[in-house]
């Protein structure tokens, strides 16, 4: 049996990596695309040499991760870095089956003249799980070649993450890039002029706005429809067969593939069926006992599935306190949220604004604003006489919270307050947020502050406020 021959390899290089013939043969696909605004969080990371670690870039599928290495590579051109000493690679092409990370460096030392070992260099392995224990390769040059800058990316998320928690202590820094914010949604398709920005007095946050809410609730509900993943937001074909792409590309590699190879599931129909039933119920409060009674599976098998689905970025499990701010020591009631509101378009059907099923997916989508931020642990209460929809603790203190509405009747409609109310005088909390539909106001009911601003505004200033308070944060 013929091997393949050495130039084959090297050619496949040269064709990865265009900008070694000069800056300006950088692909001109990914040149014209406007980079997500996660990008500026990723490079001070990338940047970073004072640190030995290579950068874990993880996420669902679909989200945007090659086009951001690509993004961070042409930062790199345009700052000067010398091209020779930019290397991608994606792993996944079979000429490069079988090779290590280390074998793969040797034929770049051979196609640039480069040597690695001793001359400073950025490396881009792309869709790494498709090669074996490539955690332990990582690990490897990480420890041996100081000159080596890693970045690594995959889209078998769950995989990644359980791989890199094993092996990469101490060596490798994990990225999450999550779906599309409504902010970067806005952002890519160049219409954040849906919304005003004015500075507030006495230095507190940019008080947001919008002077046509109904344009931007049209453009909310093409977010939470198809807005989730880049490709999808400048395809008309995508969005006109959401189930063939988002379902049949995205959904299904992941259920039928990534996750039974990875945890050695034997009953993949169970296993969509399950995952199915939480996405027509994202935002409902559920339990394991009503679960497995409707599907007939066992406790500890949902309990399972569940923990992988997490894994792989497609659900979040959400937990309650009472309107005490105590959380139960048995949790037999929770929430699941999709992290990816657009997600239940690809199952099911686009939803309308006017429909009962709006306030569900509205829900799901101020939490996939958050889910990316775990420093911020949130949960829902639940007590007999009310619910608070979102709620941040710290400690035992409850710091702030949030209920979520698609009405525009609770600031005329002190009875649909009157939970809130409650919760706030449990809790000492001044100020209180709640979402609407249209309505933007201030009003102070019984010594609380209510803050009601539309959930189109609010996903918007989340998603904006999340990113400057991560950069602001990064070394």
């Amino acid at each position: 049996m013929r091997e393949i021959p050495k130039d084959q390899i090297i050619r496949r290089l040269e064709t990865e990596n265009p900008w070694w013939q000069g800056k300006e043969k950088f692909p001109l696909l990914f040149k014209e695309w406007t980079p997500r605004p996660y990008l500026r969080l990723f490079l001070p990371l990338m940047m970073n040499r004072h640190v030995r670690r290579a950068v874990v870039l993880m996420g669902s599928r679909r989200v945007g991760k090659t086009v951001m290495i690509h993004h961070a590579i042409q930062h790199l051109l345009e700052k000067k870095y010398p091209p020779c000493q930019i290397i991608y690679l994606s792993v996944d092409h079979p000429l490069y089956t079988g090779l290590g990370l280390e074998s793969l460096l040797e034929y770049y030392r051979e196609a640039t003249g480069l040597d690695y070992t001793q001359k400073e260099c950025y490396v881009f392995f792309d869709e790494i799980q498709y090669l074996k224990n490539w955690e332990v390769h990582l690990k490897a040059i990480v420890d041996s070649y100081p000159s080596v800058k890693c970045m690594v990316s995959g889209s078998a998320a769950a995989a990644l993450r359980m791989k890199s928690l094993e092996s990469g202590a101490g060596r490798f820094t994990e990225f999450l890039l999550p779906p599309l914010t409504f902010y970067e949604y806005l952002h890519l398709l160049k219409k954040e002029n849906l919304i005003q920005e004015s500075q507030n007095k006495d230095g507190l946050p940019r008080f947001h706005s919008s002077r046509d809410v109904d344009s931007l609730n049209r453009e909310f509900f093409q977010y939470l429809n198809f807005g989730g993943y880049p490709e999808a937001i400048f395809s008309e074909e995508i969005q006109a067969d959401p189930r063939r792409f988002l379902k049949s590309d995205i959904l299904d590699k992941v259920l039928l593939r990534d996750l039974p190879s990875l945890y050695g599931i034997q009953d993949i129909q169970e296993l969509n069926s399950l995952f199915t039933t939480l996405a027509y119920n994202t935002a409902g409060e559920i339990s394991l006992e009503d679960l497995s009674k409707s599907s007939g599976v066992s406790k500890n098998t949902i309990k399972k599935y569940m923990e992988y689905l997490e894994a792989a970025f497609l659900i979040r499990m959400v937990h309650r306190i009472d309107r005490d701010g105590r959380r139960f020591l048995r949790a037999n009631t929770f929430k699941v949220y999709l992290t990816n509101p657009s997600m239940h378009c690809a199952l099911f059907k686009p939803v309308e604004m006017d429909r009962e099923e709006a306030g569900p997916l509205v829900e799901t989508a101020v939490y996939a604003q958050w889910f990316h931020v775990p420093e911020y642990p949130l949960y829902y209460a639940r007590w007999k006489r009310g619910e608070i929809d979102l709620v941040h603790q710290k400690g035992e203190k409850v710091e702030w919270a949030v209920e979520v509405k698609w009405s525009d009747r609770p600031p005329d409609d002190y009875h649909l307050l009157e939970p809130v109310i409650e919760f706030c005088h449990a809790h000492n909390l001044g100020t209180v947020l709640i979402t609407t539909r249209r309505l933007q106001t201030r009003k102070t009911i019984k010594n609380v502050q209510f803050e009601f601003i539309p959930a189109s505004v609010y996903c918007y200033k989340l998603g904006k406020n999340l990113i400057q308070y991560k950069q602001d944060r990064s070394p």
